[in-house]
């Protein structure tokens, strides 16, 4: 069954559906997400989002995110970030996200590792599901947006270097074409093919395979995020996260025999390097997180969801350290996007986790990612309703859907297509 809409986006979470919400009621969008709508790793995310509070802090935060992206980062896309955050947390107030406050009801910031003052925004330990959740339920209203779950991406279709659509797998494993003018890749990185990850197994870098394949322009896909703290477990499936933002506001990070080790609000990997340096030393499998610092009130208010976590895993972070061991997290590489979002592709767009624009380098700067995803979801829009207005395309190129018939086979390959670049690049820079 082919089918043929104005826009196709792959993925639910933040990028997508900020995109979807970015564009006009006249045109026809289909949101195809592999799992269901609440399945994005955008759910998932604790800390917040960042914002630049006033022209006085522009130069510390340009500062910050540079220096931890070991200053590979693209000067014009974080500068582009920064002065679009502003505009990006008004535009979330008027969606109906609830961003925690003071007593006097001003926005409550909070601080995490290698910022130099608190900038950013939360609600609780849960913003990305506040966040997400909300723009879910705003896109669901949308008369002019379908979402397809439990749709699987098999394919793009192009022609010329010019993207006519995708190939795609229904629950039933019926394959089929969704013909459109313009596809918007939304659909995350790669933590499913790592074995301790803080990502949904599902999120397994499926969009850049994809990209390879159509000799897409890639970048940096070896700049992989590995977060210092995760819980351990000897459970097997995702780990779960232990937020930035616990030793923002104080927690310390302890060896086996209770001393500190690390400055705890350094970048991310360097926090991580030295706790491996330390479960070397310490001859164990994890370090320790304390948050009795933050005191009892901090912890069942700011983090309720971790307190709750560790409750089930037999910690009691009110009394006693837990145990916290590096995961990977993010990747900073991906499908390279320009500042409107767009690929090397005519009519392909990434956006959030799934592209590389430059914003973070070689390491990103917490609480960065919601902001980018959303900046980059914002632009992608704009460039397809200017594109729009063009004569439309012509239809899309006859697929031969036999060649997707294996799923089990086509993602294997994937996946291997993947894995082979990480590794070849790994080789390369050490």
């Amino acid at each position: 069954m082919n089918q043929a809409c104005d826009v196709v986006i792959v993925g639910t979470g933040v990028a997508g559906l900020y995109c979807a919400l970015n564009l006009p009621e006249k045109l026809n969008v289909r949101i195809i997400t592999k799992q269901a709508a609440d399945g994005a790793n955008s759910f998932l995310a604790q800390g917040g989002i960042c914002v630049l509070r006033g022209e006085e802090d522009f130069n510390d935060y340009y500062a910050d995110t540079m220096r931890a992206g070991h200053f590979e980062n693209n000067p014009k896309t974080v500068e582009l970030v920064l002065r679009s955050s502003n505009q990006i947390i008004r535009d979330l107030l008027r969606l109906g996200v609830r961003f925690n406050r003071d007593a006097h009801g001003n926005f409550d910031y909070t601080r995490e590792g290698a910022h130099s003052r608190p900038r950013i925004l939360f609600c609780n330990d849960v913003t990305g599901r506040e966040i997400t959740g909300t723009l879910l339920q705003q896109v669901r209203s949308r008369p002019n947006v379908t979402i397809d779950e439990y749709t699987t991406l098999l394919d793009i279709i192009s022609k010329d270097n010019a993207c006519h659509g995708v190939v795609v797998s229904d629950q039933a494993g019926q394959i089929s074409t969704i013909g459109a003018n313009h596809v918007v890749l939304a659909c995350g990185g790669l933590g499913g093919l790592y074995k301790n990850s803080t990502s949904f197994p599902h999120i397994t870098g499926d969009a850049l395979a994809i990209a390879l394949r159509h000799n897409v322009a890639v970048e940096h896909l070896d700049y992989v995020q590995i977060h210092p703290t995760t819980l351990f477990s000897s459970k097997p499936g995702r780990r779960f996260l232990i937020s930035e933002s616990v030793r923002g506001e104080g927690a310390l990070l302890l060896d086996k025999r209770g001393n500190r080790f690390v400055d705890e609000l350094q970048p991310r990997d360097v926090v991580s390097q030295a706790i491996w340096k330390q479960m070397e030393a310490d001859g164990s499998e994890h370090v320790w997180e304390d948050m009795r610092p933050l005191g009892e009130q901090t912890i069942l208010t700011h983090f309720p969801h971790i307190y709750r976590r560790c409750l089930e895993e037999g910690f009691d972070p009110r009394y006693t350290p837990i145990p916290v061991v590096p995961a990977q997290h993010y990747l900073m590489g991906g499908i390279k996007v320009d500042l409107a979002s767009r690929t090397s592709m005519a009519g392909l767009y990434a956006c959030g986790e799934t592209s590389c624009n430059g914003i973070h380098g070689k390491n990103r700067l917490a609480s960065n990612s919601l902001l980018e995803s959303l900046v980059f979801a914002q632009r992608a829009a704009d460039d397809i309703v200017f594109a729009a207005r063009a004569k439309r395309a012509a239809p899309p190129p006859e697929v031969d859907l036999k060649q997707y018939e294996d799923l089990d086979a086509l993602f294997s390959e994937y996946r291997r297509a993947v894995l082979k670049r990480l590794e070849r690049l790994e080789a390369k820079h050490g």
